[in-house]
């Protein structure tokens, strides 16, 4: 039953993020995807997986749909190799969204692809992506402060150090 409500609740988050008009790939789902492993356990990878594909799905499948969904997986499992403290999660998650763009534009290269010509056209359509990366970072790195202030009131809860604010 806890697992459902924990899928319930990323799904909700994911599509309401989609939802509400945002910058080009200034999304919540590369913190998310980071995240959600480190304050529930690696278990709950698929369960941001799964939210993701339910909402793209609604929001309409794209031919990366596939890469997409990997690169969160990846990112999701990464993430327990790097949790030791604040900056090294923000990092993490930032990484994240390097993995991200590397994962998904070569996927627009390789399935889209501008001219299958070599080196070349998959240089340009780094280039072309770079735009999205900054959004991705900057999303990633303000939704990986929020998360640390829930990670850090879950940790609080944990060790029964319930933080009072009056």
């Amino acid at each position: 039953m806890k697992n459902l409500k924990i899928l319930v609740c990323i799904l909700i988050i994911l599509f309401t993020s989609r939802l509400i008009p945002h910058p080009p790939n200034f999304t919540i789902l590369i913190a998310l995807s980071f995240y959600v492993p480190i304050l529930f356990g690696r278990n709950h990878i698929l369960s941001v997986v799964l939210s993701f594909a339910i909402t793209d799905i609604y929001f309409g499948l794209h031919t990366i749909s596939l890469f997409t969904w990997f690169s969160v997986f990846l990112i999701g499992f990464l993430s327990k190799f790097i949790k030791k403290n604040i900056l090294s999660r923000i990092l993490g998650a930032s990484s994240g969204a390097l993995i991200f763009f590397g994962i998904t534009n070569f996927a627009v290269w390789f399935i889209n692809g501008y001219d299958h010509n070599g080196l070349d056209s998959l240089i340009e359509t780094y280039i072309l992506g770079i735009p999205f990366l900054f959004y991705s970072i900057l999303s990633t790195v303000i939704f990986s402060v929020i998360f640390e202030i829930i990670y850090w009131i879950f940790q609080s809860y944990k060790k029964n150090k319930i933080v009072k604010f009056d």
